[in-house]
């Protein structure tokens, strides 16, 4: 009698687990929350730049990391507003931060939580920050968490949260044509390829 396949069986999380849990996400929104007023601290701090106003599209230079203006009123107390809170307008420091505090909030809670099984259909790759889409999306969806989970957001932030922005995000990073379309089918078959980018037009 051969044994039972076990790819295809449902993600049961014990009850005790489900607390540890509770435990993680109550203390990641702490922590990030915790991040957002060192970096609005550390903004204030700064020597303010002289310019005319003009900011040049895409402008990535005095740009406060989005995490700090999902956990702070850095805007209320007269810090400088950023010229764009998108992860890939960022560079150098900022980016390099942003991505590790997204990392945080993937690994410890979006992929334990809804994760789900890797499949052909439903693909994932490991290595999702070297993939620019990956990247955008997941930012994207960490800092509509920040705001429909937090306490001023009422008690239908999380459903809206889910319904529009977690699901259809999902749908397009794990679609078989998605930006893992040519990564990893099988966490024992680990696999990683960007997929190449349309030419721009005229060239």
């Amino acid at each position: 009698m051969s044994e039972p396949a076990h790819d295809s069986e449902p993600v049961h999380i014990p009850d005790h687990d489900l607390d540890d849990l509770v435990s993680t996400v109550t203390q990641l929104v702490a922590e990030s929350r915790k991040q957002g007023e060192t970096l609005a601290r550390l903004a204030d701090e700064q020597p303010p730049q002289q310019d005319d106003g003009q900011d040049e599209p895409g402008r990535t230079e005095g740009t406060t990391p989005a995490s700090a203006l999902a956990g702070s009123d850095s805007t209320a107390t007269g810090a400088e507003k950023p010229s764009s809170i998108f992860i890939l307008a960022l560079d150098g420091t900022a980016y390099a931060e942003e991505l590790a505090a997204l990392t945080i909030w993937v690994r410890h809670l979006l992929l334990p939580v809804y994760g789900r099984e890797i499949t052909t259909s439903r693909p994932w790759c490991q290595q999702w920050h070297e993939h620019p889409e990956a990247v955008a999306r997941l930012h994207a969806l960490w800092l509509a968490w920040q705001q429909l989970t937090d306490i001023e957001a009422g008690p239908t932030g999380p459903s809206v949260w889910q319904r529009d922005h977690l699901d259809p995000a999902l749908l397009q990073l794990r679609a078989p044509d998605g930006p893992f379309g040519a990564c990893t089918t099988s966490p024992a078959r680990p696999n990683h390829r960007l997929l190449a980018s349309p030419e721009p037009a005229g060239v």
